[in-house]
């Protein structure tokens, strides 16, 4: 370790920026390093998750960003531009490139565009487990003399070689380093050319690397002409490339680098004789034309019957002490109306949602579990066919999938969608994808009306999110958004045993936003919810006196033809808040407060419910309008008022029609 080290930031501390292609092990590095040292939040001005994390070594104080996963540096996503400005502009102390072990031609392209860039560059050599399990060999000896990097083995699921990585990120910091990639004659004239001139712009030159800038101008990367746009030197340049064909330039490139690459990989690796391996014949299986499907849908009955069934004995252990602690209330605070509020709107309404804190982190555990076990990857590879048959780019299911958890991150997701056409049809489908929020409104029905059944049931209402969400993308594609499909290609990860620790602190990410929703707008919605059942002074606690009883009379029309009678339409309308809120209106509704088994007693005593308009209901909750963080995030995404307010309503109107259908058609049939 060397005795002095000097970093521009200030005492011991060092800045570290995480980056890769997706899929190789980049999150797991993440959690190794960082552990629960870690926040996430959004880029400013964008809405790209940035995730940070912090430790200690060797007397450094490390803060490590994650940068969102690419394949290239090239501005043709939101993730790509805030990975490269980052790296350019904020200029942190060392760049950590994960590399993928089985797969090093395609890791490399976006290491020689970081060894463009002048960064200080660190190489962690992942997944080298895998690689050695095929028989695959790697000189490191010889990787880093040609790249002049250093490079380290690791494997992140299992946490090995991180004090090795640590310490070559104190070896790396603050060293200079210049490499970069020839183009041959031709091209290392107009690099020469345009560097020329950039280099009359002092600002410039202290800002970007002239040669990058150089090179990606030549390429015509947009972003890079928005770095000199207004500057005395833009028109000089475009002068210079206006009659030149950058497309071609663009591919010559691309070809030198990939040139390079494959000199590279035949020095330092040796793979044997490629034979069928067992992943190969899973992939025949999981991926296949009649079963891939199927397969896919039967294990996601199985999360959710899981999901239901392992999460039934935690909620009855909330729900008892909810219970009590809200009897505990009611004995000892003597005051009616303060008893009632922190009894029922306070302790009730958090308790509502709490109860159902086992479901949402079993749900997320096995969708972490089938993410990091590389099967989520396929399963978006085999709904690719069904998404480009309606017109939707296959990569637009993997956003969509992610819904099946939260539907703000899953809309966010979005921005990995190159075109602007295939990213708003999957924005406005996308809520049709049932998130975990919805979850306490199908277990409380399905439970109360559907016994044995209420996991097939609420299987069910996945599959038709899906369903709706498929006939949408094709009615919206073929109408108010006609265009192309954009191509789809996609790299399929090793499989891999999950690991504990990732699907955890994944599980646990999740559960804690839902906790913060818990204490904070669900809170808020709630004991709404409990002052309009409280008003007027005097009146009978939610009763149809009251200020909701009075609101839920005169949407009772509306909503009259579905079979609800005014109190499912309050709920439906406190349900805008966050989806569990509306378990939490029917508490207080019913009197039950917390209570789950009251809230079920109250339901199934009530004679305006029966199995139908509970289906009916739970339709209509997965289908209206989603709740108000997702409307926001759809006009941020969108920018668009016009897009946003269409969203609400038409998924507010097939929530109707379908509701409308259920309980017609069964009263037709005789069903109820």
């Amino acid at each position: 370790m060397p005795d002095i080290f000097k970093s521009k930031n200030s005492g011991k501390k060092l800045r570290v920026a995480l980056t890769g292609n997706p899929n190789v092990g980049k999150t797991s590095l993440f959690n190794a390093l960082t552990g629960s040292r870690q926040h996430v939040g959004n880029w400013p001005g964008v809405t790209v998750e940035k995730k940070t994390g912090t430790l200690k070594h060797e007397g450094f104080e490390i803060e490590v960003i994650d940068l969102p996963g690419t394949y290239s540096l090239t501005a043709y996503s939101p993730d790509e531009i805030v990975a490269r400005d980052y790296i350019i502009e904020e200029k942190p102390d060392v760049v950590i490139q994960v590399l993928d072990a089985t797969n090093l031609e395609r890791n490399l392209y976006l290491t020689t565009q970081l060894l463009e860039l002048g960064a200080q560059v660190l190489i962690a050599l992942n997944m080298t487990d895998l690689a050695e399990e095929r028989g695959d060999s790697i000189d490191i000896q010889k990787m880093e003399e040609f790249l002049e990097v250093p490079v380290v083995k690791t494997v992140a699921r299992e946490e090995k070689g991180i004090p090795a990585l640590l310490d070559a990120v104190l070896r790396t910091a603050g060293k200079e380093h210049v490499h970069k990639i020839g183009y041959g004659n031709a091209l290392e004239s107009k690099i020469g050319e345009i560097m020329t001139l950039l280099s009359e712009d002092t600002g410039l030159k202290a800002a970007y690397p002239l040669r990058w800038l150089s090179v990606k101008l030549l390429e015509g990367d947009e972003n890079a002409f928005g770095k000199i746009k207004g500057r005395p030197v833009e028109s000089k340049v475009r002068k210079l490339l206006d009659s030149e064909d950058m497309a071609f330039f663009e591919a010559e490139m691309a070809d030198q680098r990939y040139e390079t690459i494959s000199c590279l990989t035949a020095l330092i690796s040796k793979k044997p004789e490629r034979v069928l391996e067992p992943s190969d014949l899973i992939d025949r299986v999981l991926t296949s034309k009649k079963l891939g499907i199927p397969i896919f849908l039967a294990l996601m009955w199985g999360a959710f019957d899981v999901t239901f069934t392992f999460g039934t004995p935690f909620m009855n252990i909330i729900d008892s002490f909810f219970g009590w602690l809200s009897g505990v209330v009611s004995t000892n605070v003597s005051n009616p109306w303060l008893s009632s509020f922190l009894g029922d709107g306070i302790i009730g309404g958090v308790g509502s949602v709490i109860l159902f804190l086992p479901n949402i982190l079993l749900l997320f555990l096995m969708l972490s579990i089938l993410e990091d076990s590389g099967y989520l990857a396929r399963a978006a590879f085999v709904m690719d066919r069904l998404m480009y048959s309606i017109g939707l780019q296959g990569k637009a299911s993997i956003p969509m999938l992610m819904g099946f958890g939260c539907t703000v991150p899953a809309i966010m997701a979005t921005r990995t969608l190159e075109s602007p056409r295939d990213r708003l049809l999957t924005i406005l489908v996308t809520p049709f994808m049932s998130c975990g929020a919805r979850m306490p409104v199908y277990v409380v029905l399905a439970g109360t009306f559907f016994g044995e059944s209420a996991g097939s049931v609420i299987f069910a209402i996945y599959i038709l999110g899906i369903m709706v969400a498929i006939f949408s993308a094709k009615l919206l594609g073929s109408t108010v958004l006609k265009g192309e499909v954009s191509p789809f290609i996609m790299e399929l990860p090793p499989y891999r045993l999950p690991s504990p620790k990732t699907s955890l602190l994944h599980m646990w990410e999740n559960g804690s936003m839902y906790l913060k929703k818990a204490g904070t707008i669900i809170l808020a919605g709630v004991v709404l919810v409990w002052l309009a059942a409280s008003l007027p002074v005097g009146v009978e606690y939610g009763s149809e006196s009251s200020l909701i009883g009075s609101l839920g009379h005169f949407l009772e029309p509306l909503v009259a033809p579905l079979g609800f009678d005014w109190k499912v339409a309050v709920a439906l309308v406190f349900g805008f808040v966050a989806k569990e809120v509306v378990i939490g209106s029917l508490g207080v509704l019913y009197g039950a407060g917390e209570d789950e088994s009251a809230i079920m007693a109250g339901m199934q005593a009530d004679p305006a419910l029966d199995p139908v308009i509970a289906f009916g209901l739970m339709v209509f909750t997965l289908l209206y309008v989603p709740c108000v963080a997702t409307v926001g995030v759809i006009k941020k995404e969108t920018g668009s008022w016009k897009w946003t307010l269409f969203s609400a309503a038409y998924g507010t109107t097939l929530a109707w029609i379908f509701a409308f259908l259920i309980y017609q058609g069964s009263r037709i049939l005789g069903w109820t």
